[in-house]
């Protein structure tokens, strides 16, 4: 049972996501750094920001980094939308990268966080690495209420030109046993 990396990884990376992007509806927390990365100061980088009050929505543009304790999230753009002045939808858009000492790297084109419902998706060539351990869909799609996460299908090759989810594991990367 030393690689169930496959939920594990995809739990964690979808745990990075939200963690990084929810300061007002943490996520019940299982484990205390995530608790403690809940409710740590969240610092948005960019090069531009432009805020819709009608529309009840702000857009961070250009290099956007996102940063809450050891979390970090890139993206090209960043949108938040409000309901009643909380976070419903944050939006990462073109190369979305999110990464976190404990959890490793998820990449995609595209990520959305439905803060009401916690539920994290990532499109669009969409790969998690940890360490040597490489997943590999076109998306992935994580609750954190309930800690269910799904890698769709979607990696083209000439043998699988419908695409397959991938996945390489090295049995001698993860932790010593015992």
């Amino acid at each position: 049972m030393k690689k169930i990396l496959a939920f594990t990884l995809a739990f964690a990376i979808g745990a990075a996501v939200g963690g990084s992007l929810q300061a007002q509806t943490p996520a019940k927390p299982t484990a205390k750094p995530a608790a403690k990365r809940a409710d740590a100061p969240i610092n948005i980088d960019s090069d531009s920001f432009q805020a819709d009050l009608n529309g009840k929505t702000g857009t961070w543009r250009g290099n956007v980094v996102v940063t809450q304790g050891d979390m970090k999230l890139r993206a090209n753009s960043v949108r938040v939308s409000t309901v009643d002045g909380n976070a419903d939808k944050v939006n990462a858009t073109g190369n979305v990268v999110v990464d976190s000492p404990a959890s490793g790297t998820a990449t995609g084109e595209n990520g959305v966080y439905d803060v009401p419902r916690k539920i994290v998706t990532m499109n669009g060539n969409v790969v998690l690495k940890k360490g040597k351990d490489v997943m590999r869909g076109s998306q992935l799609s994580v609750n954190l209420v309930t800690g269910q996460a799904t890698l769709g299908g979607g990696v083209k090759s000439q043998n699988s030109p419908g695409g397959r989810v991938q996945a390489i594991f090295s049995p001698n990367s993860g932790a010593p046993r015992n």
